[in-house]
């Protein structure tokens, strides 16, 4: 089953992203330090354009995702242990997804979401590294579920 497959099937779309939204807030809430201040401060931000944006954008980004991933996704399930395999590869996996959120960054219509992202865009690998086990888990979850 391709990562498409997982990511794209519409009974099972809306829970992924609420739990990658999930994801994504709590590894915001537990950035540490000035960067994490920044980061809170620009997520915060970009909340308050719309109280689903973030949900939005994670929803338009999932074709670009599973294209990006699925290769890795393939290795992933063919190795026996997904969510170690992409967890080892984390760098890798942070790449691809930076690649995809500085197109849609760079393509906003809203100069807030532009600069915002400029901010944290230097910092972003480590935090999204952090996040990718966690992705890992939650792509596996929703693969076994649709097995």
């Amino acid at each position: 089953m391709g990562l498409s497959d997982i990511l794209l099937n519409e009974n099972n779309r809306d829970t992924f992203v609420d739990d990658c939204v999930k994801l994504i807030d709590k590894q915001v809430a537990a950035a540490p330090g000035l960067g994490g201040l920044a980061l809170k401060a620009a997520y915060s931000t970009v909340k308050g354009i719309r109280a689903d944006y973030c949900a939005q954008v994670v929803d338009q980004l999932l074709p670009e995702i599973s294209i990006a991933l699925d290769p890795m996704w393939t290795q992933a399930v063919n190795n026996g242990d997904p969510v170690e395999y992409l967890a080892q590869r984390k760098a890798e996996v942070a790449d691809e997804l930076l690649q995809i959120s500085d197109k849609k960054a760079e393509n906003s219509t809203r100069a807030v979401v532009r600069g915002a992202y400029a901010k944290l865009r230097p910092s972003a690998k480590t935090y999204v590294e952090k996040g990718v086990p966690d992705l890992a888990e939650i792509i596996n979850k929703h693969h076994t579920a649709a097995s």
